[in-house]
């Protein structure tokens, strides 16, 4: 019965053009970028070395700069997933109808072109934006709030735009538990929270990870986000790496900071894949 599952030689020359649609716009400008990381001059002579990568990482600055891109793209996660899963378990727990609802909210923001949603925050968080007029009428602060070119603003916009990608995978995890399991739990004396964390937390640590991997890889790679609502004072890694590649001009650094920043990125997903594998042994093993 195996055997005959197996796919044939032929079967095969079926992913060929899929393969080499990959190999040729993605495996060749990634090698082209490794390349030019290693030129030692602005000019590119064909001098090869690691200075561009020496001076990224021996100034300090420039660490600075990557700590926070990825620092900014952990709470942005974090609060992403935070009112994230109430949702995703709010989706698997209504009708039919009213879940098409809430799955419609939640998508709307990704067929919504990211200058327009970026824009909308910018009149939202800005100094006399809906957000600073509530907290003032509210009384909660005795001026607006300096939320437009800041951390904070750069969190919360991040979050939203980036919302549809830790919810669906919530969902997709949350609606394949057996509701068995619950029942099973609170019969045998657990209560609604214990039941919670010690069934269906766990069982739907796949989507979690699943949700965190795709909105941390969006949320520091956000370029319009993090440059419109940061602003010119705040710097992250796509703006660097955009302004020395186009505004100094400077192919080999800004080919080194990607590829340091890649690097960082995809270490981080490790870690996260590697801990789910290592929660499913427990749970599963």
């Amino acid at each position: 019965m195996a055997g005959a599952l197996d796919p044939k030689p032929r079967d095969w020359a079926l992913a060929l053009p899929l393969t080499a649609f990959f190999a040729l716009f993605f495996i060749a400008p990634l090698g082209l970028l490794v390349a030019i990381s290693f030129e030692t001059e602005r000019q590119m002579t064909g001098t090869l070395g690691v200075g561009q990568y020496t001076a990224f990482l021996s100034d300090g600055l420039n660490l600075a700069v990557l700590r926070d891109t990825l620092l900014v793209g952990a709470k942005a996660t974090l609060l992403c997933l935070l009112f994230g899963y109430p949702l995703a378990w709010l989706c698997t727990k209504v009708s039919a109808r009213w879940q098409a609802v809430l799955i419609f909210l939640v998508v709307l923001p990704i067929v919504t072109s990211v200058v327009v949603r970026t824009f909308a925050w910018i009149v939202i968080l800005g100094r006399h934006g809906i957000v600073n007029e509530a907290i003032l009428a509210l009384g909660l602060s005795a001026q607006p709030l300096k939320l437009l070119f800041s951390e904070t603003g750069v969190v919360i916009v991040l979050a939203q735009v980036q919302m549809p990608l830790m919810v669906l995978p919530l969902i997709t995890t949350l609606q394949r538990i057996d509701p068995n399991l619950e029942s099973a739990s609170q019969a045998l004396g657990a209560g609604a929270w214990r039941t919670f964390f010690k069934v269906t937390l766990p069982l739907s640590l796949p989507g979690i990870i699943a949700g965190t991997i795709l909105t941390y890889t969006a949320c520091v790679t956000a370029f319009v986000t993090q440059s419109l609502i940061g602003g010119s004072r705040l710097l992250f890694m796509p703006m660097m790496i955009f302004q020395q590649a186009m505004d100094l001009q400077n192919w080999p650094f800004a080919a080194a900071v990607s590829v340091i920043f890649m690097v960082s990125v995809l270490l981080i997903v490790a870690m996260l894949v590697a801990l789910s594998r290592s929660r499913a042994a427990r749970l599963y093993g």
